[in-house]
């Protein structure tokens, strides 16, 4: 009987794996130049954490249990409210802001297509309190400065704020459901269904016009004055474009200036507040969209304080393919750099000697624990990319020296065994 792994999920092998942790290491080192600390959540929490946030609809998206003691528990599908239910238990006394940043696996029971699995990562971050333009700036500035460094080319940042498009619809007074209905439309981008749906609905022509009008404005800070002037009716709906422009001044001073205003963004999640964001690398397709956030409420909606949050996730799947479809070279640091080889069988305890000597000096090595002959040693180290082999052999130990072969060049050079370590490492330094 042949074991399947689960529909929608993924092996990783040895160089994918490298190439996901290099990637996984240079947005960390980025977010930690920006003051944010790691969090870690369970992988499994209340079912209600979920059903709370987002309605009993979910369970049909999630993979949700009972455990042995009744009680109802789901894999997480994001991160986001497992670090909304955290900080209520364990930061609200905190001065404020806290920056916080997460990496982890999330899971949901949907068809698996490309760029879309049942298990997937997402590294994000929260920047709790504090909300201003400049912190929703840095914000920005900061997943911009993630991609950067990794070399991705030609992604887009398109900003907005939901306050424009909620403030015109509360003008329209219909009901809150409606307006959800229609925010979910907008934000899958379908102009056509919107025109439909909005025929359907007790709304005055001019606010029709208007929202469609608005959600194909996109183009750099130039159109805010455009907007200005339609929307001049409505002095919420203008609060919020004002804030916008704050955002953009703002952005401006961290240097950043490759976005696109776009007020068609939605988000489809009725926590979010302001500004939004997402990032798109056009070339993935149908799943272009490799980051999402922006500013919101949440904890209050769980039992916590009236504090509102920005922040944004990674879909590092995502990311990773666009890495891979723009062909960049993902730097992998070898696992090993010497091996340690017996020449003969009496050698091999001296050998394991000598390997843990280098490892406790903090230098990757491998050592023959199989009785390998030295012939295909050498091949192996050679298959395998090794710097250098350390040849054990009874002559040099007598003498209390090692020969070390150059697998590079093929140089050989005779070392005092006592000062192996620094010897070698010296020449990994070279």
């Amino acid at each position: 009987m042949e074991i399947q792994r689960p529909r929608g999920t993924r092996d990783f092998l040895f160089k994918e794996m490298k190439e996901r942790k290099n990637v996984e290491s240079t947005i960390r080192q980025i977010f930690e130049i920006y003051g944010y600390n790691e969090i870690k959540t369970p992988i499994f929490e209340e079912l209600s954490l979920f059903t709370t946030k987002s309605g009993e609809g979910i369970k049909d998206q999630i993979y949700h249990f009972q455990d042995k003691g009744g009680r109802d528990l789901a894999l997480r599908p994001e991160l986001t409210a497992p670090v909304a239910r955290m900080y209520i238990k364990e930061f609200q006394k905190t001065p404020k802001p806290v920056k916080m940043y997460y990496f982890g696996s999330c899971f949901r029971y949907e068809r698996p297509q490309k760029g879309r699995w049942r298990q997937f990562w997402q590294f994000g971050c929260e920047l709790i309190g504090g909300k201003s333009p400049g912190s929703e700036a840095e914000i920005i500035t900061m997943a911009a400065h993630c991609l950067e460094d990794l070399g991705l080319q030609n992604f887009e940042i398109h900003i907005g704020n939901l306050g424009i498009l909620r403030n015109i619809l509360n003008d329209t007074n219909i009901s809150e459901d409606l307006q959800d209905q229609i925010m979910g439309i907008i934000d899958k981008g379908d102009v056509k269904e919107l025109k439909t749906f909005l025929k359907d609905i007790d709304m005055d022509n001019d606010s029709k016009e208007l929202l469609q009008k608005l959600i194909e404005m996109k183009g750099d800070s130039s159109i805010i004055k455009n907007v200005e002037s339609i929307i001049n009716c409505n002095k919420h709906a203008c609060n919020a474009l004002f804030e916008l422009e704050e955002l953009i001044k703002s952005l401006t001073a961290f240097g950043f200036s490759n976005y696109v205003v776009n007020l068609g963004i939605a988000r489809g999640l009725d926590y979010y507040t302001g500004t939004v964001f997402e990032i798109y690398v056009p070339g993935l397709g149908a799943q272009k969209q490799i980051c999402g956030g922006g500013t919101y409420n949440l904890i209050e909606l769980f039992g916590g304080e009236n504090v509102e949050s920005t922040g944004f996730a990674f879909g590092f799947d995502r990311v990773m393919d666009a890495l891979n479809k723009q062909k960049k070279s993902i730097e992998i640091e070898k696992s090993v750099k010497v091996f340690v080889a017996p020449i003969k069988s009496d050698m091999k305890l001296k050998a394991f000697e000598i390997a843990q000597k280098l490892r406790k000096k903090g230098i990757p090595t491998d050592v023959d624990v199989v009785g390998k002959k030295l012939k295909k040693i050498l091949s192996y180290a050679d298959s395998m990319g090794i710097n250098y082999v350390v040849l054990v052999g009874a002559r040099d130990i007598e003498k209390g020296k090692v020969t070390v072969k150059n697998m590079i060049n093929g140089e050989q050079e005779i070392i005092d065994l006592e000062n192996i370590a620094d010897s070698i490492k010296s020449k990994l330094m070279n």
